[in-house]
């Protein structure tokens, strides 16, 4: 019989990431009748390379807003995990909830196809299938901020899982959008690059593999306490201070935003949207609903993420980044890990909010490609190590 709620039930930790990845009795195997579902965007490295990093980030957020929309409309208070990549997104779902969700993210996949150049992607595989081929799909959920508790997993399961989504695509040949499935409300982009606190200090996004299985609790507890090493807390080196963030009423980005959010242009949504943006910044400086906002965002904001690999984006002074890379260098060269970084001078951000008290989603890159410029590096890095 489905656990319905395996993940609502599971035991938030408390406890430094580092502890939880030292005990692995806290990790539960995630059951055989679930459901791992990928979406992702075709040569994103590509549309990343044409300029198009903000609309394949919109996108990668919009395929998550159309799940959360989604199962907001089912009774009992649903949970499920859920990963952002930068040009795609990951679910870990139950099997009652399937059918529902790729049917939405399909149709999300039609409204992109006819708004963008972008091809989405989007499959399922069963755990059962998954489990079969000797990989792990182990998952606890950690307290990562004061607001924000994530999923972490260890196991190949979800890395497996996105290789055979990916490589067994087909894109189907169907016009049959239907627009009453399409359900992007909350979606929102309308904030600047972010730069950093120090005027020297860059923005890092990290994407980082244990080679072996069976290792990566001991990897990456290495790589985390390395990193504390180096910059310092979680919170020390997270790229989303409130004192930096600055609303961005540029026309074109309003445009994007409503493109990408509604089947059709809507003048009202863009005027209602750009005065909203040009407004919000005196309600988020001047009242205290607004300040409480914004006070809120970098703890809701998912900078970290361990899916089978860590990926994450946070800020350092180069000096002490040259060092890090030489420390994942020399791991690299032991075939512990493979690694892709890239380092650049802000990070962008795209958000999800229903509402600013209480409910609100922030998921954050690096501005010049971020994350799908970190995959090209890894990608190549791990093409020469199965040679």
């Amino acid at each position: 019989m489905e656990d319905l709620k395996f993940y609502k039930k599971l035991k938030l930790s408390k406890e430094s990431l580092i502890d939880l990845l030292d005990n692995e009795e806290d990790f539960k195997n995630v059951p055989e009748s679930w459901y791992v579902i990928v979406v992702d965007i075709q040569n994103s490295t590509n549309a990343v390379k044409e300029g198009n990093h903000h609309q394949v980030n919109l996108t990668a957020t919009g395929a998550i807003i159309s799940v959360l929309n989604t199962i907001r409309k089912f009774q009992g208070n649903i949970e499920i995990p859920y990963f952002f990549g930068g040009d795609g997104a990951t679910f870990i779902v139950q099997f009652s909830l399937l059918d529902k969700i790729v049917q939405v993210l399909d149709n999300y996949r039609l409204h992109i196809k006819r708004k963008t150049n972008l091809v989405l992607r989007v499959g399922q595989i069963h755990v059962k299938e998954l489990v079969e081929k000797n990989v792990q799909l182990k998952i606890a959920k950690h307290q990562l901020t004061e607001k924000l508790s994530i999923p972490i997993v260890l196991g190949n399961g979800l890395k497996v899982a996105e290789h055979i989504i990916k490589s067994s695509f087909k894109e189907k040949n169907t016009t049959s959008f239907d627009e009453s499935l399409l359900n992007l409300e909350g979606m929102e982009c309308r904030w600047d690059e972010i730069t950093p606190d120090k005027s020297q200090a860059k923005v890092v996004c990290l994407l980082l593999d244990a080679t072996v299985e069976a290792t990566q609790s001991d990897i990456y507890k290495q790589v985390l306490s390395q990193m504390e090493k180096d910059f310092g807390s979680f919170e020390n080196r997270q790229p989303i201070k409130n004192t930096k963030l600055r609303l961005d009423a540029n026309p074109k980005k309003v445009l994007e935003e409503m493109k990408i959010s509604l089947v059709s242009n809507n003048w009202m949504y863009f005027l209602k949207s750009w005065l909203k943006t040009n407004f919000g910044k005196i309600y988020l400086n001047l009242t205290s609903s607004g300040k409480q906002y914004l006070k809120q965002i970098g703890q809701l904001s998912h900078t970290f993420m361990l899916d089978g690999m860590i990926n994450t984006v946070f800020t350092a002074e180069q000096s002490k980044i040259d060092n890090f890379i030489a420390f994942l260098d020399t791991l690299e060269a032991d075939n512990k890990l493979i690694y892709g970084i890239h380092v650049t001078h802000a990070s962008v951000m795209s958000c999800y909010v229903l509402d600013r008290r209480t409910t609100h989603s922030h998921f954050v890159d690096g501005t010049e490609g971020g994350y799908t410029s970190a995959a090209k590096m890894f990608k190549i890095k791990k093409k020469a190590a199965i040679k």
